[in-house]
């Protein structure tokens, strides 16, 4: 038995896919630009750019594995915000 969809039922349809087309344009993407000083600075995140130097960087992606353990372990602890992540572009600033 195939259930018969009303034209009430696609003009919510339409509408809830119009919304999410207008949320999805909204999200923030993260964006990397080298700063005057050369340290590499992640946008996107929040209100104000993370910025670090390029061995910072390195040194807080190699610890990724603990960071992630700590975070499992710790998770009712932690406070959550939505992320959503469309993509990353990348700046170089001269």
């Amino acid at each position: 038995m195939t259930a018969q969809i009303t034209p009430e039922v696609a003009a919510l349809l339409a509408q809830v896919a119009a919304l999410q087309a207008q949320l999805k344009s909204t999200e923030r993407k993260l964006s990397l630009k080298v700063s005057e000083k050369g340290a590499l600075s992640l946008y996107g995140m929040g209100r104000f750019p993370v910025t670090l130097y390029r061995g910072q960087w390195e040194r807080l992606l190699a610890a990724k594995p603990e960071i992630e353990a700590f975070i499992k372990a710790n998770s009712a602890m932690l406070a959550e915000k939505p992320v959503t992540m469309p993509g990353l572009a990348h700046t170089t600033t001269a």
